[in-house]
Order: C-alpha cells, then sequence, then structure tokens
C-alpha cells in the first residue's frame, strides 16, 4: 500500500472528544472505539492543501467559488454518476446541523417524521427536540442483517410529511439497493412526503455493493429531496465542520436556506473548504486503499469471533466502518452488558439501544484503526467473555 494506516498516533490531549473517557463517565483506561472518527491522519495532499493556507495567513470570510464546485461535482460524477449543479449546493457546518435545519424547514411542530431504527441517534433527537411527532418503522433483522417492512413503512409514511433515510445505513451497514431505494420512493412520492437523505457514509463501500443516490434514481424522486453529504467521514475532517447538502428543488433550497440564516449561521469557514477541495480533487486513491485497509479490519474482526467468542454475532457490513456486534446470546441486559464491556473488558463502545429499541443487545464498534488497535480490542474482548461462550 502507498499509505500507511497501520501508524498508530497518539490523540490524547488533542481536544479529541473520542480520547477524553473521563469527560464522559468512562474509566481512564478504557480503549476508545466509540465515536465514528477515524485514528488515521488525512490524506498528504489535505495536509499540504491546509499547511499551504496556513502559510497565507489570513482567514476571513469565506464562500465556495467555482473550482471548489467543480472539485465536489467531479467527485460525485466519477464516483456515483450523479451530477450536480452549483445553484442545488448550500454548505453547513454538517450533516447533523443540516437534519435539524432541515425538520425545522419543512415540517411544523407535531407533524409526523418516519426514522427506520435501529439509526443514527441524532435522527430520533431532531423530531423529538422539536416537536415533531416520531414514527419508527423498525427494521427487520434476519440472518445478522436488515430489511424493510414495506407494509409497515407505508403505514407509517401516510401519517408523515417527512422520512429520514439512512443510506448507507448506520449501524446495520446496509447498502440498500435499487429495489429498496425505489419502493421507498414511490412510496413517499404515493403520499406526498419529502424525503431527507443522510449518505455520509457513501464512500465506505465495499467490494460487491454499489450506494446509489437517492435523488440520482428518479427526477420524481430529487425533487422532494434533500441529499446531506460530507467529506468529514470519508477523510476524518470532523472537526472542521463542513458538510455539502443538496436539493434541486428550488422551493424546498429556499425554505432550508431561510431556516439555516435564522440559526445565525452564514459563510462556512474556508478550512473547511480548503479541505474538502483538496480531498475530492486528490484523494481518490488515498479513499480506495483506505476501504481495502478496513475491509481487512472487518474480515479480521469476523473470523476472531467467529473463532473465539461465537457468541457475538457479527455480519460483514456492505459499507461503513462501524461493526455491528449482536451480543444478543450472551444473555445480559443492557446495564450488565454495557458494565461487562466498559468496566471489565475496557473498551468504550456505542450502546445499542442508544440506536432504537431494536439495538438492545448490540454493541457499535469503530473498527477505523490500525489493525493492532482492533486486535487489542478483540484480546481484551476475549479474555472477559470467554468464560461466558463455554
Amino acid at each position: 500500500m502507498k499509505y500507511n494506516f497501520d501508524r498508530i498516533i497518539d490523540r490524547r490531549n488533542t481536544y479529541s472528544i473520542k480520547y477524553n473517557p473521563l469527560a464522559r463517565g468512562k474509566p481512564a483506561d478504557v480503549l476508545p472505539l466509540w465515536v465514528a472518527d477515524m485514528d488515521f491522519s488525512i490524506p498528504p495532499c489535505v495536509a499540504e492543501a491546509l499547511e499551504e493556507r496556513v502559510r497565507h495567513g489570513i482567514f476571513g470570510y469565506s464562500e465556495p467559488d467555482a473550482e471548489y464546485f467543480a472539485a465536489v461535482n467531479g467527485w460525485f460524477e466519477k464516483r456515483f454518476g450523479w451530477h450536480i449543479e452549483k445553484e442545488w449546493l448550500v454548505v453547513t457546518p454538517g450533516v447533523v446541523n443540516a437534519i435539524y435545519v432541515a425538520v425545522r424547514a419543512l415540517t411544523n411542530a407535531g407533524d409526523g417524521i418516519v426514522i427506520q431504527q435501529p439509526v443514527y441517534y441524532p435522527f430520533e433527537t431532531s423530531v423529538v427536540q422539536t416537536g415533531r411527532k416520531l414514527l419508527v418503522n423498525e427494521l427487520v433483522y434476519k440472518d445478522g442483517t436488515y430489511g424493510i417492512d414495506f407494509e409497515d413503512f407505508e403505514n407509517k409514511i401516510k401519517q408523515a410529511k417527512l422520512f429520514i433515510l439512512c443510506s448507507p445505513h448506520n449501524p446495520g451497514g446496509r447498502v440498500w439497493t435499487r429495489d429498496e431505494l425505489m419502493a421507498m420512493g414511490e412510496i413517499c412520492l404515493k403520499h406526498n412526503v419529502l424525503v431527507l437523505s443522510d449518505e455520509i457514509h457513501q464512500d465506505f463501500v465495499y467490494p460487491g455493493h454499489r450506494h446509489l443516490v437517492f435523488a440520482g434514481l428518479d427526477p420524481r424522486f430529487a425533487n422532494i429531496a434533500i441529499t446531506c453529504t460530507s467529506p468529514s467521514k470519508t477523510f476524518n475532517l470532523a472537526g472542521l465542520l463542513h458538510a455539502n447538502i443538496f436539493t434541486s428543488n428550488k422551493i424546498l433550497r429556499d425554505k432550508f436556506k431561510h431556516e439555516y440564516a435564522n440559526c445565525g449561521l452564514s459563510q462556512p469557514g474556508v478550512m473547511g473548504l480548503v479541505s474538502c477541495q483538496a480531498a475530492y480533487e486528490s484523494g481518490a486513491d488515498w479513499v480506495d486503499e483506505l476501504v481495502e485497509y478496513l475491509d481487512g479490519n472487518m474480515r479480521f474482526l469476523q473470523e476472531f469471533l467467529t473463532n473465539n467468542i461465537p457468541k457475538i454475532k457479527f455480519t460483514l457490513p456492505e459499507a461503513t466502518y462501524l461493526a455491528w456486534l449482536d451480543c444478543s446470546e450472551l444473555g445480559l441486559s443492557t446495564a450488565e452488558l454495557n458494565n461487562l464491556i466498559t468496566h471489565k473488558a475496557k473498551l468504550w463502545l456505542n450502546d445499542g439501544s442508544s440506536f432504537g429499541a431494536g439495538g438492545k443487545g448490540f454493541q457499535r464498534l469503530n473498527a477505523a484503526c490500525p489493525r493492532a488497535v482492533l486486535e487489542e480490542a478483540v484480546r481484551r474482548l476475549s479474555f472477559t467473555i470467554f468464560p461466558k461462550c463455554l
């Protein structure tokens, strides 16, 4: 490999929330594999662009220009076959920020919003905290993977004004097929429901699968959709607070921009613009090697668990760098499982129940780390759980 993803970088005392366990009530000696940022250095092309901008020495108000848009459009055309227009773009500090803005812009208090749990927990909070009605289309878990109950989906959509789609799915690791996306889109069209599509994990798709942009499947879908993307996950840039949000529907876009302005937000940060442009112009080979490395991490994890801790079930994800561990056969309550993981195995993972009721008995592990770190994690897990697996 051209890039070294095995290098271990000390992230303590760098303002990293991932490596500050005491601030979140965790033991000081836990191994952090929870929040979804990676333990890999950013691509050299991005580092060089940021260094050059720092040497320039002025960081005034900034806006995306034609070169920036060309880089973004080029990335989506080459990777996903999706052509975008400049006027569709709104730059925000992040996808979660955009989700909250869209919920407020496109719905009113009391309106129904459909989400598919278990799912990234800000989906639920964006509904509940803004006074909307939470409608859960629970995903169907079978043979280690998730599917959609379309009868229930349509029943929930009938009561809704907005559907928040997670594609690829976090934490389930699914890459929704064309048929699944088309079916969801047709149901939303039938009942005049808008779609807010979070596609932030779109670049982490493993061999045999292909991410399809929801809005790119059909012009009718594009007309009801807002697509949320960011280089932050792909290139480990979350701390630069930068996301690209798209909608071809001017009415939706104007509503979104109006609500965005009501938050007191205006121009994006210059370092986010610089990093995004550099990443999308020159970072493709880095991403390709990264996905290959992550695929190796996932396969290592699956093989280890199968051979050493068979009561923890793990199906290889189709996308994302997040391992969704089914610990239900251990027969532990949520509190007992969290205690075992945190205080006995000394691992800091995400409790599955935080993703919804369907996540009970699961733990989410962030596998975007050097292989040696993952080896240490499963060693701790094995020594802790092995007596329960006899």
